[in-house]
């Protein structure tokens, strides 16, 4: 190489030639080599290549193997390079956050082959790693079948102790919340993914749907929307995107439209009895409802219920109030109407829907008047965000940077951190157990901004921002199928 300033690289020698390079500083031939084993990487092979870069201080070709890992950890589980890892690093691994997985019943199946490639050596490990996989997210079948009745686990106090506090964590929902521990935070991978759809930007009709990855902090435009609609509703039903009613400028629309994220195919449904805009939309114990908004001459206090297995539009019980750019979610078996507007004014009153009485109740109002508000709910309590209160005979607008949340077990609302600046019309929705809030208007600008709000420390982070901006998008969350 020093005499003619080239180089061969085979499999079978690039490590040795690696190390020499390493130890002489040939800083070129070292760059040559880590290249050639990044093209290298595969499923059966990572483990290996990683601690190799490790082992002589190659960071950025660590970091690219690591990535590589971590990305394909469902196809590495199966390789010996995994199954021969000593338990220090599996228990690195099972303890990570960013292993791509689709469920924690996929690691527990990872550390169960693990343990049987050596079981009379690794037993004594399996309590501390299993206390590294998230038990309590797993379905209750899965842990009664596979966990609970698996001899690798019987004799072990510690492993037994786990799965009980799996097993409470399911048998006691309302209990939850003195549950929490890092057993009971997802990962990244396993969350699913949010989308955002349509809303206002600056061409005054946003009509792509993004797609933001919990893992990756990124967002992705994934489709469009077949037309221009504006102060529509979404929900989410076995794992398919409605959009229902909203406007298309002038013209307030009854339509339903149906988008499935993995065809990324459209399909029109049976449209609502009533044309609505600024409506809220949520599902409750299978139906999904549409609440209030205006129909082009009105404010309206109807709700209509969809049936997805009758696949037919019916009223139920009218709210108490008319109300439009209504922050609607679902909390403990109940529908919640939060804020937006009467026509005179904004609104600070909240109602919530028994479907099993069909009736509607008064609950506390929050601190503040809030139209255009985004609402969502995480972990047994209700968050409103941001929004804005102008009396109709003032067009000038106060917007909010204020947030609170509502216990519907004392019936009050309690402030909780501001977000970065003021805006309505801002999205909001629950991934990861943080509460996210997407876009908005300032006033100004519709905005890329995205923060999420963790309830443990009571504090905003800035997350990704937007493709585009823009305010009064629909963002849902669609869970890993």
């Amino acid at each position: 190489f020093g005499l003619l300033g080239k180089i061969s690289l085979q499999e079978d020698t690039v490590e040795n030639l690696l190390s020499t390079a390493c130890l002489l500083q040939l800083s070129e031939v070292v760059e040559a080599c880590c290249s050639f084993l990044m093209k290298q990487l595969h499923p059966s092979n990572c483990i290996g290549i990683r601690q190799f870069a490790d082992a002589q201080g190659c960071s950025n070709l660590y970091k690219v193997a690591n990535t590589y890992l971590m990305d394909n950890f469902v196809q590495v589980m199966h390789n010996q390079e995994f199954l021969i890892l000593p338990a220090e690093e599996v228990c690195r691994l099972l303890a990570s956050d960013d292993l791509n997985v689709p469920d924690e019943e996929t690691i527990f199946q990872a550390l169960v082959m693990w343990a049987k490639h050596d079981l009379s050596n690794r037993k004594k490990y399996l309590a501390k790693l299993l206390s590294h996989i998230k038990l309590p997210l797993m379905s209750p079948q899965f842990i009664a079948d596979h966990v609970e009745t698996n001899a690798l686990f019987r004799e072990e106090k510690e492993c037994q102790a786990l799965i009980m506090e799996a097993l409470k964590y399911h048998l006691l929902p309302e209990r939850r919340s003195s549950f929490q521990s890092p057993r009971t935070k997802p990962r990244k991978s396993t969350v699913g993914l949010m989308y955002a759809v349509g809303g206002i930007d600056c061409n005054k009709g946003a009509t792509t749907i993004e797609k933001y990855d919990l893992r990756t902090n990124s967002w992705t435009q994934v489709a469009n929307m077949s037309g221009r609609r504006l102060q529509f509703g979404v929900a989410v039903i076995e794992d398919k995107l409605y959009i229902v009613g909203g406007r298309d400028g002038l013209k307030t629309l009854n339509t339903v439209e149906c988008f499935d994220p993995k065809k990324k195919s459209w399909n029109l449904m049976p449209p609502m009895s009533t044309h609505r805009h600024g409506l809220g939309v949520g599902v409750l114990e299978g139906p999904m409802y549409a609440v209030g908004g205006h129909d082009g001459w009105s404010y309206l206090n109807t709700v209509e219920r969809w049936d997805p297995q009758a696949r037919q539009w019916s009223f139920v019980a009218p709210m108490s109030t008319s109300r439009s750019t209504v922050g609607v979610a679902v909390l403990m078996g109940k529908l919640y109407a939060v804020g937006g507007r009467d026509g005179s004014s904004c609104l600070k009153t909240v109602e919530c829907f028994d479907p099993h009485t069909n009736k509607w109740l008064h609950c506390s109002p929050m601190s503040k008047r809030r139209g255009g508000v985004g609402v969502a709910t995480c972990n047994g309590f209700l968050y409103a965000v941001g929004g804005h209160e102008a009396p109709a005979s003032n067009p000038s607008c106060c917007r909010f940077d204020c947030a609170e949340r509502y216990d519907p077990k004392t019936d009050q609302w309690t402030m909780i951190a501001n977000i970065s600046s003021p805006r309505d019309a801002v999205g909001v929705c629950i991934l990861g157990e943080r509460v996210f809030a997407v876009g908005g208007y300032d006033g100004q600008h519709y905005l890329q901004d995205v923060e999420s709000y963790d309830p443990v420390t009571n504090e905003w982070s800035k997350m990704a921002t937007l493709c585009t901006g823009r305010a009064g998008a629909c963002v849902v969350h669609v869970p890993n199928s």
